[in-house]
């Protein structure tokens, strides 16, 4: 990769780390369907002065309220139930291992050894954490958390129908099919009035975040890794995305002073071992199609 690349790639992997830290500070007054909804609206802004890509409907509305909707709704909801934020960057990064699972069952892509080696790992990870639950956050809210990495994976998969389109363009049209039923849902979960409230009285810190959210971390940070995996083989992009978690952690160490213990460290750091096994192993084999 050319360096001013990888600074790219280095880049996108710092915003989605600090993203992590910006939702937690918006959702101090906003609800998660609220928040989610103004980041998808604002990365939607677009779709104003570029057409529909030509995607199906269908496969439209599937990818994002899969890769998006779907991701994000359940991150901002754990977050919200006290789920801590370093965690949470970690459990969602455990998306790889769901995506090479789905993909052994949709497409018949046998995973490679070295990839079931690193599916196991990451599996033992997310148990040791799961080890820890219930003593500074709820089973539900790391329950709904765990949605974000299966919305995540499978919009993956999704997303190979929408091959050869413009990854901006795609970008923005998904966030637009994400921002509408996330308004209704709000509106019915919170009222009309308490979110016309939170609407009115966002604090300049709150908006400033959401604004980072929707057109930095969404739009702008989305289309540069779209560029690059356009430009590079995968193996050479994904394993930069293995910063994200320690960039978050590390983040919200600063910031809310977030502390783990042994046990939860221990399965944090087990499941972004097993990622890199995964993602730096050879591609999958698909298996043959029987007569």
């Amino acid at each position: 990769m050319k360096p001013a690349d990888i600074l790219i790639a280095v880049m996108v992997a710092i915003i989605w780390g600090l993203a992590f830290v910006a939702s937690r500070i918006a959702l101090d007054e906003l609800s998660p369907e609220l928040m989610t909804a103004l980041r998808f609206t604002i990365a939607a802004v677009p779709c104003l002065f570029i057409s529909k890509p030509k995607v199906a409907w269908s496969l439209l509305v599937a990818i994002s309220f899969t890769l998006f909707l779907g991701q994000f709704l359940s991150q901002a909801y754990g977050i919200a139930h006290g789920v801590p934020v370093g965690l949470t960057s970690v459990v969602v990064q455990s998306q790889a291992l769901f995506t090479i699972g789905f993909a052994a069952l949709a497409f018949g892509e046998r995973p490679t050894p070295v990839q079931t080696l690193g599916i196991v790992v990451a599996a033992a990870g997310l148990l040791m954490i799961c080890g820890t639950v219930g003593y500074d956050f709820s089973v539900g809210a790391f329950a709904v958390l765990m949605v974000s990495p299966l919305s995540f994976a499978i919009g993956n998969l999704l997303l190979r129908g929408a091959r050869g389109v413009p990854m901006f363009d795609l970008f923005a049209w998904l966030c637009l099919a994400s921002a509408v039923p996330l308004f209704v849902l709000a509106l019915i979960a919170n009222g009309p009035a308490p979110t016309w409230t939170s609407l009115t009285h966002m604090s300049l810190t709150s908006a400033l975040c959401v604004l980072m959210l929707g057109g930095i971390s969404t739009s702008i940070a989305y289309w540069l890794w779209g560029r690059l995996l356009r430009d590079y083989p995968a193996a050479q992009v994904v394993p930069f995305a293995l910063l994200v978690p320690f960039v978050g952690s590390a983040a919200s160490s600063i910031v809310f002073g977030e502390r783990f213990g042994p046990l939860r460290l221990a399965g944090m750091l087990t499941v972004i071992f097993g990622i890199a096994v995964m993602v730096l192993a050879k591609r999958p084999q698909v298996l043959p199609k029987t007569a």
